[in-house]
């Protein structure tokens, strides 16, 4: 099968952090299916464009067997909202003429990842000139994300996005949603036919957790880090506004009294904000590290405690999937879940941890305390998390099942 995959923010072999997308293509080429993909120049977390695709348009690389072509996007994506906006539509256009004329040969299907919604634009030219059916996947809903965290509040630009929205959910062939609340919002208040809608989630990549199982040092380790007599909770992701860590901040300061260690791994446009903050309370139990390589991340989530996954309290959030939380069932790890809504929900299912309600750091100091002085509990609910993601969240299995997906609606477009 050929795949030709649009991912504005699909990763570099060396990028920090992990993939989704760069894990499922891995595997699909493993299997003998040609795969595609046009991404952007530029990361998510908004770092600079790398000195290799400074002054260029169009770069074709091979990240493995996989086919990567990076295409221009605006460094404006910086530059504020506006400036992101830009951002966006320069990816739309130079991903529009590298589907067009750089990329060659016949592909099977086009499938087209968001966010930024706008990448569904491309997605559609490219399907209707080049005769092929696309696959919308939605990773997170926008544009209410974006309108509940107030990074849009023109009111023209929303009523645009939710007529493009619309649009593309209609074009589409096939739509596939991360989570279930996805689905029951296309449906009940989209007006998505259910027929059309998939449901292939983030999962847990057992590859790397059960090889450290078997021969990663943990104690080495926290003693390298000066992690020893300290109970670490790692929070691994975005710095962003949507994710509002200041709780975090707030929460060590509450437990100056404990040997609690706060341990932020991340990029984002809040880091520096948050340093700042931390400095200016002297939080001295929260630490800061920047983005390392996924087998790295995996490291430090062994060696921690227990994992946190945090977002701002806000409606939107309450219907995703925080995807570091499969990585810390996948290492063991009990979960500190201040998400409310299908997060909560999967974390109380599984018996993986704890909900804690966003944005209230005493009850999250709370709640730490209890996992501190039962430790049984801790060993408990990693094993019990471990078992519920394996049975569920596998991404070797859910990468066939994808794939058989993508065969079939292929034959019968």
């Amino acid at each position: 099968m050929r795949i030709l995959l649009l991912h504005q923010y699909f990763l570099e072999q060396d990028d920090p952090g992990g993939s989704r997308f760069n894990e499922l293509t891995a595997q699909w080429s493993e299997l003998g299916h040609e795969v595609t993909v046009i991404a952007g120049m530029m990361h998510y977390n908004g770092a600079q464009k790398r000195p290799e695709y400074k002054g260029k348009w169009f770069k074709k690389n091979l990240q493995g067997s996989v086919t990567v072509w990076r295409t221009h996007v605006s460094e404006s994506y910086n530059a504020g909202f506006l400036g992101r906006l830009w951002g966006y539509f320069s990816f739309v256009f130079s991903a529009m003429w590298a589907g067009l004329f750089k990329v060659k040969g016949k592909h099977d299907i086009i499938l087209v990842t968001s966010p930024p919604l706008f990448i569904g634009i491309t997605g559609y030219v490219l399907s209707r000139l080049k005769g092929i059916p696309f696959v919308f996947e939605i990773r997170d809903l926008w544009p209410e994300s974006a309108i509940d965290t107030g990074v849009v509040t023109n009111k023209l630009i929303i009523k645009l996005a939710y007529a493009l929205e619309r649009f593309i959910y209609r074009t589409a062939k096939k739509i596939n949603v991360l989570t279930p609340a996805f689905r029951k919002t296309l449906i009940e208040k989209k007006n998505v036919s259910p027929e059309k809608i998939i449901f292939i989630p983030n999962a847990a990549d057992f590859s790397l957790s059960d090889h450290l199982l078997e021969t990663f040092d943990t104690e080495a380790f926290r003693k390298e880090h000066g992690w020893e007599n300290k109970f670490v909770v790692t929070y691994v992701g975005a710095h962003g506004v949507a994710n509002h860590l200041e709780q975090v901040l707030e929460t060590g300061d509450m437990m100056r009294d404990t040997n609690v260690l706060f341990v932020l791994i991340g990029q984002g446009m809040q880091k520096e904000h948050l340093k700042g903050l931390a400095a200016k309370m002297n939080v001295t139990n929260v630490l800061f590290l920047d983005p390392v390589p996924k087998a790295e991340v995996f490291k430090y989530i062994f060696a921690s405690d227990m994992g946190t996954s945090v977002l701002k309290n806000v409606e939107t959030f309450k219907t995703v999937y925080s995807n570091k939380t499969f990585d810390y069932m996948a290492c063991k790890k009990p979960i500190l879940m201040a998400i409310d809504g299908v997060s909560r929900e999967l974390v109380e299912e599984a018996g993986a941890g704890v909900f804690v309600e966003p944005e209230n750091p005493t009850d999250f100091s709370r709640k730490v305390r209890q996992y501190i002085s039962n430790p049984e509990r801790i060993k408990l609910e990693g094993e019990s998390g471990y078992r519920f993601a394996k049975e569920n969240f596998d991404r070797k299995n859910l990468a066939l099942k994808y794939l058989d997906y993508l065969k079939d609606f292929a034959k019968k477009s």
